[in-house]
């Protein structure tokens, strides 16, 4: 499965703009003063302007080649400030998953992830730079009931649950390795910070067995 892109709300598309292209160095597809729409990799990110006071906090992640890893943290270390704990550099590691990643915010403050997979055959001999920033991996969703919406997504887009995971009531991931919606409860951490979920305006268009899926969080 693969995300090809997510639409997401932001309280400031200048400075949104500003960090995709000058920190990450991702290309401007197309913007405006209410929107902007950014190339990451095979995938794109578009992010329209919410006059809320609330400010939206999203989690979503990039799969990056699985051998770049420390590359990707050096290349950070200039550009980003990764989540630390006791000042050092959270590196999770996912064994279930095959993975490990690095994480930190953008200026909207949602939780970024540099994801790298090691069942994946994307392995690169480059510097790792913005170009390294394959696609879109991941995208949380909030619901009362993962497992019961996990079920109705399965049904209705023959998707598939991500046998790496231990799905519950709690967290479930549905796709694969390429591709991932991570849905979990109202008000579970956003790990490893805590931030408190929450389910805000989201839009996913995803591929699925060459079929083309729309999905819409209201």
């Amino acid at each position: 499965m693969k995300i090809k892109s997510i639409t997401l709300e932001t309280t400031d598309i200048k400075g949104t703009i500003t960090f995709y292209t000058r920190i990450l160095g991702l290309d401007l597809i197309k913007f405006n003063e209410n929107s902007a729409i950014i190339k990451i990799g095979e995938s794109t990110l578009s992010f329209i302007k919410n006059d809320s006071q609330e400010k939206p906090i999203y989690h979503f992640a990039f799969n990056i080649p699985s051998n770049q890893l420390f590359e990707a943290i050096e290349w950070s270390k200039n550009k980003l400030e990764l989540i630390k704990e006791n000042e050092d550099i959270i590196i999770s590691n996912f064994e279930k998953w095959n993975a490990n990643s690095v994480y930190f915010y953008d200026n909207n403050g949602n939780l970024l992830e540099f994801i790298a997979r090691k069942d994946i055959n994307n392995n690169s001999i480059g510097p790792f730079g913005a170009n390294q920033i394959l696609n879109i991996s991941e995208i949380g969703i909030v619901v009362e009931k993962p497992d019961e919406y996990g079920k109705y997504l399965i049904e209705k887009y023959d998707l598939q649950l991500f046998e790496k995971n231990d799905n519950n009531n709690i967290f479930t991931a549905i796709g694969d390795d390429e591709g991932l919606l991570i849905i979990v409860i109202m008000k579970r951490n956003w790990y490893p910070t805590q931030i408190s979920s929450k389910s805000y305006k989201t839009g996913i268009e995803l591929i699925n067995k060459e079929d083309r899926h729309i999905i819409q969080i209201e």
